[in-house]
């Protein structure tokens, strides 16, 4: 064998011993990830109260007391890491409003999300007694649940009637507590294909510089060239879309 030639397949095979080790260190990194669970909140008023002497008045009324504002407040916890966890212990709590009636399931099954046991029994009253008032602060400030098993991407949606303390929006904040994971806020973002369009508008513009690369490398006609770059640049939120959710599913089978 010539001398050059074994020296490139000494090289090639070098330069493929790091580029494996690399991969497999990558990969091992992904796997070993800390745990993320992220949430977002959004409130939306769907009542208020007022009085005009000419018009008249709008009473809002919670157990035949007045409130002046009524908001619907979802939480959604999201399990965005690349493991499946169990038994997760959730505490919603708010410091400015009073929580009141509550919808809490699984987005995309039949399942809800119930207390833990702790806070069911914390707050029993005994038929025929009266919650004390250790019982209705606990209630109106905090909820405690525990998820069974959360999946990676999956999804817990709860929802509360929120009264407000103050002129503002209520402000509800999530806890968890579980070992090997993080929690962190997320504020909601518009989606386009199920991708955050922030996402998608950042993929779309590096995959259009790209394309305008070898537009210009490819093709002899500037305007053939710069007509095709206009059209991708117009429609490069589809592929960077797409481009991210290839992503989410190579990271998924990495991290099975």
């Amino acid at each position: 064998m010539p001398s050059w030639l074994s020296g490139s397949v000494a090289l090639s095979s070098l330069v493929s011993l790091i580029l494996g080790s690399l991969l497999t260190i990558t990969i091992q990194l992904i796997r070993n990830k800390r745990g993320l669970f992220s949430y977002s909140v959004q409130h939306e008023r769907i009542g208020i109260s007022g009085s005009d002497n000419s018009l008249g008045s709008v009473a809002v009324t919670w157990n035949d007391t007045p409130v002046p504002r009524l908001y619907v407040s979802t939480v959604e916890l999201k399990n965005a890491s690349l493991k499946d966890y169990e038994n997760v212990l959730v505490r919603v709590f708010t410091n400015d409003a009073h929580l009141l009636n509550e919808t809490t399931y699984m987005v995309d099954t039949t399942r809800a999300i119930h207390w833990t046991s702790e806070f069911a029994q914390f707050i029993r009253v005994e038929p025929g007694s009266e919650p004390t008032v250790e019982q209705k602060e606990r209630y109106f400030k905090q909820r405690d649940y525990l998820v069974p098993t959360m999946n990676r991407g999956q999804i817990v949606r709860l929802t509360f009637l929120t009264v407000p303390a103050t002129d503002q929006n209520p402000n509800l904040w999530l806890d968890i507590v579980h070992t090997g994971a993080k929690l962190k806020f997320q504020a909601r973002q518009e989606e386009f294909l199920g991708i955050p369009q922030r996402s998608t508008a950042l993929a779309g513009a590096a995959l259009s510089l790209i394309f305008y690369l070898f537009a210009i490398w490819l093709i002899d006609s500037v305007w053939v060239a710069a007509g095709l770059c206009l059209l991708f640049g117009l429609l490069a939120a589809i592929p960077g879309a797409l481009l991210l959710k290839l992503f989410r599913l190579i990271r998924s089978w990495v991290g099975d």
